[in-house]
């Protein structure tokens, strides 16, 4: 039976034949952060456009994507037959639940609860036992809870337990003397309805990101990520960046991760019906199965159809999740704007996220095609250090790595959505704590950070909210 040893060991040796090399990275020198498709829309409705080269036939395409994925799903029977099968288990019953206006979500926190943020759940492996798991899976999923916590569930049964996440203030002082407040999530899973939870149970926060730039991201070359992979951190440079490689679904075959907080996922097909099953308990052609265990008996209620949702309602929300466009870069030339992208340079930051990419041919999507795009990332994993881990490796990352998350549009998120939280799981509210929680290969950047004069953290900012 193939494991993942192998790719391991393949990813290796790809990364000390073709190490990366010391370099500098340039500072954008154009608004169109999206390439082409970039839109000049800055207010809450900055994330939710088609790109602005796509063609009318296919904004109609997105238009009918974007009503599948904006409202909400109901319980089976009922006479919405196309949008019927909700649950039993589940976490929200729309895709917009979780990415508020095609945005990232937000933390629960005293501003009350959230649905864009769950938790993904795994028990230990034996690679030799559960070599077939990890090799489609990544992980070992719970026994009886599954891979995600699900809170909510239609009527007649129960969700699976409540979430509970606590808060612990602590202080970063800077070395001028500045101090900046940061908190420390907890998470607790209470009243579990379905039995004891195992006791050896690794748990993992994941709050929803943004729908932004998603096709184009995919259309960026796979040599040319696998071209930055510096395993060994043979140019000595602190940064180690590797590929995921997980498994492709339609393909039945293993390849690279490039969607999802750990890039678990090889593509927007396989991430959006993955969460279909995982998020609303809907099945389909591509994830037959809902995270419903047997021992949770789901198959006593009715369904929405097999599958509940068809290839052709696959397609439309594929198409939509690909589509959407990149908010334009603002204040490309105002002079803190431009010196906050040089010290971002020269902090360490780009050397994660990758300011410049050039997409490949797409067939039969020209807007994706060939596009010069600004989203600084390198999708791929890098050691944050122990702040910010979660102890639960997914494929080839381990407990502390994590995507390089994008950047474009950043400073909108709390235009979009003003209870907006960052990293993984929400827990930064601006952009300074997230930068102050990095550690790992991130930690000189941070170090820099914090040594810099009060006006060169300002114009780093700034730029950043210029994104």
């Amino acid at each position: 039976m193939p494991t993942l040893y192998p790719l391991m060991f393949a990813s290796l040796v790809l990364a000390l034949s073709h190490p990366a090399t010391a370099e500098s990275f340039p500072v954008q020198d154009s608004e169109l952060s999206g390439g082409e498709g970039s839109v000049r829309q800055f207010d809450h409705n900055a994330y939710s456009l088609p790109m602005a080269n796509q063609s009318m036939t296919r904004r109609l395409d997105f238009s009918v994507g974007n009503s599948f994925f904006r409202n909400p799903w109901v319980v089976a029977p009922a006479s919405t037959d196309a949008r019927d099968g909700l649950g039993p288990l589940f976490n929200t019953n729309s895709c917009q639940g979780c990415h508020i206006k095609d945005g990232r979500g937000h933390p629960q926190d005293e501003q009350g609860p959230s649905v864009s943020l769950f938790l993904r759940l795994a028990v230990p492996a034996d690679p030799e036992r559960d070599g077939e798991l990890l090799q489609k899976h990544g992980f070992v999923p719970a026994p009886v809870y599954g891979s995600q916590l699900q809170t909510a569930a239609i009527p007649g049964t129960l969700p699976e337990a409540e979430l509970v996440v606590e808060w612990q203030a602590r202080t970063e002082v800077l070395d001028d003397g500045s101090e900046v407040s940061l908190r420390t999530p907890s998470y607790h899973i209470r009243n579990p309805n379905y039995g004891p939870l195992p006791d050896d149970l690794l748990t993992s926060p994941r709050m929803a990101p943004p729908m932004i730039g998603l096709g184009l991201l995919e259309a960026i070359p796979e040599a040319t990520l696998l071209a930055r992979e510096d395993i060994g951190d043979r140019n000595g440079d602190g940064i180690s960046g590797k590929a995921n490689r997980v498994w492709d679904k339609a393909a039945q075959s293993t390849t690279l991760g490039r969607f999802g907080w750990k890039a678990a996922e090889p593509n927007i097909r396989q991430q959006s019906l993955g969460a279909f099953a995982g998020d609303m308990g809907l099945t389909s052609s591509l994830s037959p199965s809902t995270d419903c265990t047997a021992s949770q008996a789901c198959q006593r209620f009715p369904d929405g159809g097999n599958p509940e949702v068809s290839d052709k309602i696959a397609d439309f929300v594929t198409f939509y999740a690909s589509s959407l466009a990149v908010p334009a870069r603002r204040d490309l030339n105002d002079p803190q704007v431009r010196r906050g992208a040089e010290l971002f340079n020269d902090s360490g930051c780009a050397g994660c996220h990758t300011p410049r990419h050039q997409t490949g041919t797409v067939p039969g999507r020209a807007e994706l095609s060939n596009q010069t795009i600004w989203p600084y990332t390198d999708l791929l994993l890098h050691d944050l250090g122990d702040g910010l881990a979660d102890g639960r490796s997914e494929f080839l990352a381990d407990g502390r790595e994590w995507r390089t998350p994008p950047l474009w549009g950043l400073g909108l998120a709390q235009t979009v959505l003003p209870r907006a939280g960052f990293l993984h799981d929400g827990r930064a509210r601006t952009l300074e704590e997230a930068i102050l929680w990095h550690s790992g290969e991130a930690q000189p950047a941070n170090d820099h950070y914090q040594a810099l004069a009060a006006d060169d953290r300002a114009a780093l900012i700034r730029f950043l909210e210029s994104l």
